[in-house]
């Protein structure tokens, strides 16, 4: 058995230990985990170890519970791709991917006007507390929320009244204001508790963020927030070589 520190609680031992045979495939995806009397037995130590390391075990994503059978071994995750510059110009680029990869694609939104955080402020290059359309978006694939963003822009760029979001870049066209460089910058981090219930992600997956701004020269246009399923997704990009 793989030991941590003696100064760590007796019940970190036996998360180490599962942890390790999850990783070496000692343990596949869908065995059982020992229950907590069987930890107790094995690993010489008391109930309420016993049930801190399952319940590690499963905030860290790697068991489920089912009620009334116990614990199990998380089947890993099949990550579907995400085309990040395939449909840039569609105004759901997201469901524009997933229904070209033969999923059924449905999306909720909400547009309102609103003043600049500083965070979006900064981000836009306005005075704080400027007026931006903020529009929330839920997007679905085959019935299943995928997909979060929230889109932030000038109050001047918004149309008033419309019925249903356009393509930004043709929406701004017709404005005569020519996008000329998406920027994303992407990282993982723990799901808030509204993102987590939004999207039903198990005890322990992460999300990707990707902070996606459009630009029009050396001006931001707009900037979005998207949030991702980090146990469902993986982002791809390329990058064209021009000669």
């Amino acid at each position: 058995m793989a030991h941590v520190a003696s100064s760590d609680p007796v019940y970190l031992r036996v998360v180490a230990d599962i942890r390790r045979q999850i990783v070496d495939g000692s343990l596949p995806p869908g065995a059982p985990i020992p229950s907590r009397a069987q930890l107790t037995r094995k690993y010489g130590i008391g109930e309420t170890a016993a049930r801190h390391a399952l319940r590690v075990l499963a905030a860290e994503g790697l068991i489920v519970g089912r009620v009334g059978s116990g614990h199990y071994v998380r089947a890993k995750p099949v990550l579907l791709p995400l085309y990040r510059w395939r449909f840039h110009d569609h105004h759901a680029p997201l469901g524009a991917d997933l229904h070209a990869q033969g999923a059924r694609t449905t999306w909720d939104w909400r547009a309102e006007p609103v003043e600049a955080t500083p965070d979006i402020a900064h981000r836009l290059r306005l005075d704080e507390s400027a007026p931006v359309t903020r529009t929330h978006y839920v997007f679905r694939g085959d019935g299943r929320p995928v997909q979060l963003a929230t889109s932030y822009e000038p109050a001047e760029f918004s149309v008033p009244g419309e019925e249903a979001p356009r393509a930004l870049t043709g929406r701004l066209s017709s404005l005569g204001v020519k996008i000329t460089e998406i920027v994303e910058e992407v990282y993982s981090r723990v799901p808030q508790p509204a993102e987590s219930d939004a999207l039903a992600l198990p005890a322990g997956v992460h999300v990707l963020h990707v902070e996606r701004t459009h630009w029009a020269g050396d001006r931001p246009i707009e900037t979005s927030d998207i949030v991702i399923p980090g146990d469902r997704f993986r982002l791809v990009y390329s990058h064209p070589m021009h000669s």
